[in-house]
């Protein structure tokens, strides 16, 4: 494998990580807003917990499944 692609793979994983870490807070704060304010969350918190997660969920396959390959 070479340099450039290892670099590639590298910075896909810390992506995906940093989207997935977004998700998890969006969700813990989905949770402590009520009870810090007993306001309801706001639509931005639901929508950043819907989308991020999953999403560099995905990524973190997605690197998983690219730096398992083999070179032919």
């Amino acid at each position: 494998m070479t340099d450039q692609r290892r670099r590639t793979g590298s910075a896909l994983l810390r992506i995906a990580l940093a989207i997935f870490v977004t998700g998890l807070l969006a969700i813990a704060a989905i949770f402590v807003v009520p009870a810090v304010n007993g306001d309801q969350p706001p639509l931005w918190l639901y929508l950043t917990a819907m989308i991020a997660a999953p999403l560099g969920f995905v990524l973190a396959i997605v690197f998983a499944l690219m730096s398992g390959r083999r070179a032919r």
